[in-house]
């Protein structure tokens, strides 16, 4: 059916083009013609009927009582959820950057396109029994960037835009106040250490940006992932060390078993040439990171290992490595629908890897695993990368949940902000998500479903004619869905967004919270952490009927 609407929507662009003299653009004073109007709403008119209410071949027959059946279904799955009120051995956090709830929405019909399902299509997430509505806010800013939030959902505590592992004492930029241990933030990662399990982390971007940093980092820009971004604002790398340095050198970097993502460039001096690309490190102090992570582990006679492609990843023997240290791009790794299979791994198989390694511990684990590429998809405005990155993601949570055992394991996915990505007009059921809505009424020319707010996917407007997306290669990797605002780079939006649990406490997410209630609801449900655990310990030591709900015999399954 979507043939007929784009056939309809092509008789109209073929009209409109021979009435504006084969495609040339209309002057002033044809654009407010009231007889050129006319004529070209009444084109619209007839487009409009053939190509946004036309019947579409569903899937079942959508009477009343599918409806009613598929409702008594769904009301009997939610009323056989049950709460389990046991400790999480382990917890693995995915985190969608920039997954807006309007992201998780396209990349399900985009998945549904793909399965036949279409609008009835699920993500892995969201069969998940519990969620939340997450606020994003910073301590400075209404609109969250991936800084600020990752203290917020890993440590507890909100903070500064573009400050990481520091509160709000820290103002941007600011050396001095990083100095200052009284103003560091722990994060989960420290906490499960601190007890004696197990850690590690998987990103598509650099092991230095902002959301892995933010388990391991104390600095004050986040900006400073290597020496020379420090040398650059004027400060002394000697004495506000990078965030590199600090995954390498730090108490909580040094414990990671797994550390998985892109960034070659930040650990390596600037007299080394890169493994892939024929391009220098970054560094300008001469230390080489990756060597000295190696060396490290060498000296304390663990079983380590060092990858830089899909095939010695795929190829690793995990149940005899202790640490893995995986960098597999000279900085982001690339789009899941450009990565060259020879050399990059996926989502999934990072995420399995890490897993075979951490499982190993029988006391537990935290493992974050980011799709860090949503977000930089929607800064180009280009949404099929920013879809396609997210279904991956969803890939990964299908590759944890045959792994694990969920009545010890909490799994959890969020997204640390939002993008001004919006859906748009009434396109009929089974249309491409990525291709037109409908035409508009006003100067009767198609737009596409999905829209931006901001960013560079704006066009120029010629008074009384914009752009036709219909003439350009909508389902293209890199084309760019048109945006109201320009910018180089697409805005962060300071929407809500979402948050789905499934396994021990993930009853815990059942409402809407502040970001940094995560960090606290994780670390109650693992007895991990400085705050009120399930375990009891910690600042209140509760015990009978306000931690058990007067069922004392739960204590003995607790730890």
């Amino acid at each position: 059916m979507r043939c007929v609407a784009w056939a309809a929507v092509a008789v109209l662009v073929v009209v409109v083009g021979v009435a504006e003299g084969q495609g040339n653009r209309p002057t002033k004073d044809r654009a407010g013609d009231e007889d050129y109007h006319r004529k070209r709403k009444m084109q619209y008119k007839k487009a409009k009927k053939g190509s946004s209410y036309d019947t579409v071949p569903f899937i079942d027959p959508e009477d009343q009582a599918y409806w009613n059946t598929k409702g008594q279904e769904a009301l009997e799955r939610q009323l056989q959820v049950r709460p389990q009120l046991r400790k999480a051995k382990n917890i693995i956090l995915f985190l969608g950057d920039g997954m807006s709830i309007s992201t998780v929405t396209a990349a399900r019909i985009l998945k549904g396109q793909y399965s036949g399902l279409w609008e009835k299509e699920e993500l892995v997430w969201e069969t998940f029994p519990y969620s939340a509505i997450i606020k994003t806010y910073t301590t400075d800013s209404q609109v969250a960037d991936s800084a600020a939030s990752a203290n917020a959902y890993l440590s507890g505590v909100k903070s500064n835009k573009g400050t990481l592992g520091v509160d709000v004492n820290v103002d941007l930029g600011n050396c001095s106040a990083q100095l200052d241990d009284a103003f560091h933030l722990s994060s989960l990662a420290s906490w499960f250490q601190d007890a004696g399990r197990s850690t590690g982390f998987v990103t598509t971007t650099r092991v230095t940006h902002a959301t892995p940093a933010a388990l391991y980092a104390h600095v004050a820009d986040r900006e400073w992932e290597d020496d020379q971004e420090v040398r650059r604002d004027g400060e002394d790398p000697d004495r506000c060390d990078d965030i590199a340095e600090q995954l390498i050198l730090s108490d909580t970097g040094k414990r990671f078993k797994v550390v998985m993502g892109g960034g070659r460039r930040n650990l390596l001096p600037k007299a080394v040439t890169d493994v892939v690309e024929n391009k220098k490190g970054y560094r300008n102090d001469g230390k080489n990171l990756i060597d000295m992570w190696q060396r490290q582990k060498a000296s304390s006679g663990s079983r380590a290992a060092y990858v830089w492609n899909r095939q010695d990843l795929l190829g690793l023997d995990t149940s005899n490595t202790d640490y893995l240290l995986g960098l597999f791009g000279y900085s982001h790794m690339d789009y899941s629908i450009e990565r060259d299979n020879t050399q990059d791994p996926s989502l999934p198989e990072m995420t399995k890897a890490a897993l075979e390694i951490l499982q190993r511990d029988a006391g537990g684990y935290f493992l974050l695993v980011e799709g860090g590429l949503i977000d930089l998809g929607h800064h180009g405005n280009k949404g099929k990368k920013a879809l396609t990155e997210t279904l991956e993601m969803d890939e990964a949570v299908k590759v944890v949940l045959s792994m694990v055992n969920l009545q010890e394991t909490l799994v959890v996915v969020t997204a640390d902000h939002g993008h001004s990505l919006s859906i748009n007009g009434y396109p009929s059921r089974h249309t491409d998500i990525l291709g037109v809505a409908e035409v508009s009424g006003e100067d009767y020319l198609p737009y596409s479903t999905l829209l931006y707010g901001n960013g560079p996917g704006y066009r120029t407007h010629i008074p009384g004619h914009r752009p036709d997306p219909s003439r350009q290669d909508m389902g293209g990797v890199n084309y760019r869905q048109d945006a109201a605002v320009p910018l180089r780079s697409a805005a962060h939006s300071g929407d809500d967004v979402g948050l789905w649990a499934t396994g021990p406490h993930a009853h815990l997410f059942t409402g809407v919270y502040e970001q940094n209630y995560i960090a606290h609801a994780l670390a109650y449900a693992a007895c991990v952490g400085h705050g009120r655990t399930f375990c009891g310990g910690g600042v209140r030591r509760n015990r009978g009927v306000e931690t058990c709900r007067g069922q004392r015999r739960w204590h003995r399954q607790r730890c």
